[in-house]
């Protein structure tokens, strides 16, 4: 298989040709580093040029753009380790001009909302420069052309999300995220900034460490970490099957984006990770860090595919099944999270478990193409709706005083345009039929599924159809506790304060209403817009990698739906929303009811406590070690190690004081020793 066909164009290859590409990257690093400098003039010069940084990124993303609708690529290299031969490089394909587009316009847009949001915090330079550096890592990640450049990029945005998640790291309770008090086991489930962060960092290293470990094993055999070159020579590969490396590989490669994309059983550290700035939130969940994970999958999973021959099928089943269990496991306990943050926490986690068995699905499927593109879609979709809903809730937030649910109710009156498009974000990610990107890219994912040809694909498809259920469930929910029914007694109170809520002002409502109102747009044109992108990855996929559509769909119907698909889209979205609002907008049930039921509570009480995986995490993590490393102190180091030491410097002691009463500078002492010792001597040789 040839890694460029005769009918690939391969557009540049100088960095001077190319510096559009590079610059993607570049400029975002280049504004963090002299973000300090410019704060010392003028704090209101380095908070717009901050944003000027972000939307010159934006700008030279925008510019590829014709280059992937023309079905091109630019790929330019320069000399990096000459004595290993590596060198640094862009690749700019049409996946990663999709990509890189969705992150800059989106970061652009959580930029200005920033402005609003951010306003008049002591820590802005720290914010723009972590924030500024948070682009630069993922677009490195995007545009490298070899798997050691976008390790570099990959550490970059787990330090940056360490930073900006610990950003308010004088842990104020205000900034906590969880409830106060709530233990699980006898972990508590509420965290400051600063451990959220350490959390973050550490549970994601331990995906990094898979990542590199499998990197480092396909360049042994491989000795290149290129992506075109990996693909232009496989006899690695072949290698690597004959020793039985290939899948192991594949898993460990496949363990950073789990650590990264916060999948299960690494999925702890996205649930607290709501303790940095909302802009912050909306930037991990939406353009950066947790799709990073998803893009990894996206830019490896072809080359694994082109390996089929060598039986790669274990790796998709992996990815697929991955997907599957963090979807449906995060979606249930969205179901009953009191923090509007924390439930587009949960969200995220879930809506990744479908790219992530979207893009498995691919792999074990008679057509490729259909579950990558479903896959890719759904993150683009995603991407929109969830940086809309986070700008949405930072909104609330910011009115309201409180990251509580409980703490709001009939805000709608008050806060109309955030009401409005926040709801239109929310049916996006509910599924609502037809005129949302949320519909069509679920939509897709369930048409791939069913029409893969896996073995245990009703599984899988019963699996995604539930989580549809339930996430539209949990968004109505939210939007119900949010927006509708009575004014809390929180805000009673603020108002008898005289403190009125109110609209927040355009700089933050405008950046979500345009990617609430995309969201939308991109919906109407659901079925056009797949089958443009549909056509876009599959001239990718059959130029860079030979994958070539092995099958037409068919039994589609209107607007090129899979009747059961389609049926089941529609119903989950239905019976969701449906028991949403009658519970939480009609109010005509009372959702309290259901936890007057002795096993429903307990349902209850379990979801709340995270499925205790938490608990788990720290018992089995922290205090088991901890404990073990407590006993091995007092019970070896303290008396073994520690008892030693005397006991051999008493010994010591003793034998010199035997050896000093012998030194008595007396001639016949010493000859009287001499005798006994050949004495001695003479008898051990006649016994």
């Amino acid at each position: 298989m040839e890694a460029e066909p005769d009918n690939m164009v391969v557009e540049t290859t100088s960095f001077a040709d190319s510096i559009n590409v590079w610059l993607i990257w570049i400029l975002p690093f280049a504004g963090a580093a002299i973000m300090p400098a410019i704060a010392k003039g003028s704090k209101k010069a380095r908070d717009y040029i901050a944003v000027g940084f972000a939307l010159a990124s934006a700008v030279s993303a925008a510019t590829l753009i014709p280059v992937a609708l023309a079905g091109h690529e630019v790929h330019s290299q320069i000399t990096w380790v000459s004595a290993l031969g590596l060198k640094a490089g862009v690749l700019a394909d049409p996946l990663a001009i999709a990509m890189t587009n969705i992150v800059a316009w989106i970061a652009f847009l959580i930029f200005v909302y920033s402005l609003g949001y951010m306003h008049g915090d002591r820590d802005l330079t720290r914010y723009w420069f972590f924030m500024l550096f948070f682009i630069g890592s993922m677009q490195l990640i995007v545009i490298s052309d070899n798997l050691l450049m976008v390790f570099f990029g990959w550490e970059g945005v787990g330090l940056a999300s360490y930073a900006l998640i610990g950003f308010w790291y004088h842990d104020k309770k205000k900034d906590y995220v969880g409830k106060e008090g709530h233990m699980a086991g006898g972990i508590p489930m509420w965290t400051a900034p600063t451990h959220a962060g350490m959390k973050a960092f550490l549970m994601t290293k331990a995906g990094d460490v898979m990542m590199l470990a499998g990197m480092f094993l396909i360049f042994a055999y491989a000795g290149t970490f290129g992506f075109k070159e990996l693909v232009a020579d496989q006899s690695w590969a072949a290698a690597m099957s004959q020793q039985n490396l290939l899948v192991p590989a594949a898993v460990l490669l496949f363990g950073g984006a789990v650590g990264k994309s916060a999948q299960f059983p690494l999925n702890e550290w996205l649930l607290e990770a709501m303790t940095g700035p909302t802009s912050v939130s909306a930037l991990i969940h939406a353009a950066t860090m947790v799709k990073a994970g998803v893009f990894l999958v996206a830019r490896l999973g072809p080359l694994f595919f082109a390996l089929s021959a060598l039986n790669t099928g274990q790796f998709f089943e992996v990815v697929a099944w991955t997907g599957a269990i963090t979807a449906f496991l995060l979606a249930t306990q969205a179901l009953v999270s009191p923090e509007i943050k924390k439930v587009l926490a949960y969200s995220t986690g879930s809506q990744i478990g479908y790219m992530m068995m979207a893009l498995g699905i691919a792999g074990i499927s008679l057509n490729f193409t259909d579950g990558y593109t479903a896959g890719f879609f759904h993150l683009m979709s995603h991407a929109m709706f969830k940086a809309s809903l986070f700008m949405g809730a930072g909104a609330l937030l910011h009115s309201v005083g409180s990251r509580f649910m409980t703490d709001m109710g009939g805000l709608r009156k008050d806060m109309r345009k955030t009401y409005l498009f926040m709801m239109l974000a929310a049916l996006s990610l509910a599924g609502a039929p037809l005129f949302t990107s949320g519909f069509w890219s679920k939509d897709a994912i369930f048409a791939s599924i069913l029409e893969s040809g896996y073995a245990y694909s009703w599984p899988l498809f019963a699996m995604a159809v539930i989580v549809a259920v339930m996430t539209a469930f949990y968004t109505m929910r939210m939007i119900g506790m949010s927006f509708f029914g009575s004014k809390s007694k929180h805000l009673e109170e603020m108002e008898h304060k005289g403190h009125h809520v109110h609209e927040v002002g355009p700089v933050m409502w405008a950046p979500f209403a345009i990617l609430a109102v995309a969201t939308i747009a991109v919906g109407v044109i659901g079925f056009m817009f797949e089958e443009q992108l549909h056509h876009l990855l599959s001239e990718y996929l059959l130029e860079s990698f030979g994958i070539a559509p092995e099958h037409e769909a068919t039994g589609r119907v209107f607007l090129n739906l899979n009747p059961t698909a389609a049926i089941a889209s529609v119903g989950a979205f239905a019976v969701g929303a449906g028991l949403g609002y009658v519970f939480y907008i009609a109010r005509k049930a009372d959702p309290e009811a259901i936890g007057r039921n002795i096993i429903t509570r307990g349902i209850w009480k379990f979801l709340y406590n995270r499925w205790y995986l938490n608990t788990a995490l720290y018992w089995g993590g922290v205090i088991g070690p901890l404990a073990i490393y407590r006993f091995i102190w007092r019970y070896f180091e303290s008396t073994v190690i520690d008892g030693i030491n005397p006991a051999f410097q008493g010994a010591m002691a003793g034998m010199s004081k035997v050896v000093k009463s012998g030194q008595t500078g007396i001639t016949q002492t010493y000859l009287f020793v001499f005798a006994v010792g050949i004495m001695i001597v003479v008898m051990l040789l006649l016994m």
